[in-house]
């Protein structure tokens, strides 16, 4: 963090809570002691009414006709932005959303301890993918232009040079859209299938991606209705991705359920996780796809 953000954040820090602490400052910012005691004489000259309090309860606060009114946000509502702040830390560790994370709860006094609780897996791949994802909000944020290795679904590698304008999380993974000068036009490339990015220069952001990003996103979409006999063992796990309106009561150990799924080898993989609890009952071009789809795996065991 520079120096200039630093001290923003003290300020805002400052602005909502009483007394802030030099080590506790010190713990939040990852900096010295002493830098801390630097950053508030940087503040006093810029006439910043910030003083200091002595004793065991002591530490940093700033003249009270300087804070504005804290009812502009409650309880409940700051309670709301943490969860969704810590949904967004459960993905991705960023030292700016942990330090937005302190500053929000600088604005009440009081403990919080919200009654929604977001869990997150923590896979040995994640922290690979977070310095990724880090980079390329960099890269974003600075105009840098990136070039890296692409692995399709097929395994054929390519070699892209990609103006990066947006990263996309969806389903359990992170997307990166940009434009490719190889391809001259806008492309979404899946965060896990880059090798070997790193920056090549600078370039002049374009105009239209916001657009283009939509366009895309809604043709890759491309999805069918499907009519599926489901095992009640794992009619929950529809029910929290397609809702309860999805499900239509069968027999006594089976739901039938009419669902949307695109026409490729992701949602093959999604039906083929539930093993026999699940059969496609129609349409018949997209239970073809799905044996050819099967068929193809037991290959590998013959």
């Amino acid at each position: 963090m520079k120096k200039i953000e630093r001290l923003i954040s003290i300020v805002m820090i400052l602005l909502q809570k009483e007394v802030v602490s030099a080590s506790e400052f010190s713990r939040l910012f990852h900096v010295t002691k002493r830098t801390i005691q630097r950053d508030m004489e940087t503040l006093h000259y810029a006439n910043i009414p910030i003083y200091a309090e002595y004793g065991a309860e002591g530490g940093y606060a700033l003249m009270e006709e300087y804070k504005f009114d804290k009812r502009l946000l409650n309880h409940k509502d700051i309670e709301n932005i943490l969860i969704a702040l810590g949904g967004v830390e459960g993905l991705i560790t960023d030292q700016g959303i942990q330090t937005t994370i302190q500053k929000i709860k600088g604005m009440t006094s009081a403990d919080i301890s919200p009654t929604l609780d977001l869990t997150f897996y923590d896979w040995p791949g994640r922290s690979q993918i977070n310095e990724e994802v880090l980079f390329i909000r960099q890269a974003i944020e600075k105009n840098w232009l990136l070039k890296f290795e692409y692995v399709d679904q097929m395994g054929n590698k390519t070699y892209r040079l990609v103006e990066p304008y947006k990263l996309h999380f969806r389903e359990r993974n992170w997307y990166l859209f940009g434009y490719s000068l190889e391809r001259e036009d806008y492309r979404t490339f899946k965060i896990t299938r880059i090798l070997h990015i790193q920056k090549d220069g600078f370039f002049v952001p374009r105009t239209d991606q916001e657009f283009q990003h939509k366009k895309q996103y809604n043709e890759q979409k491309n999805l069918v209705n499907v009519h599926l006999s489901i095992d009640v063992a794992v009619r929950d796990q529809f029910i929290e991705r397609y809702g309860k309106d999805a499900m239509i009561k069968g027999t006594a150990g089976s739901y039938l359920a009419v669902i949307e799924l695109p026409e490729h080898q992701y949602a093959y993989q999604f039906l083929a996780g539930f093993g026999n609890k699940v059969k496609i009952i129609k349409p018949k071009g997209f239970i073809a796809k799905y044996i050819k789809f099967l068929e193809e795996a037991v290959k590998l065991y013959k």
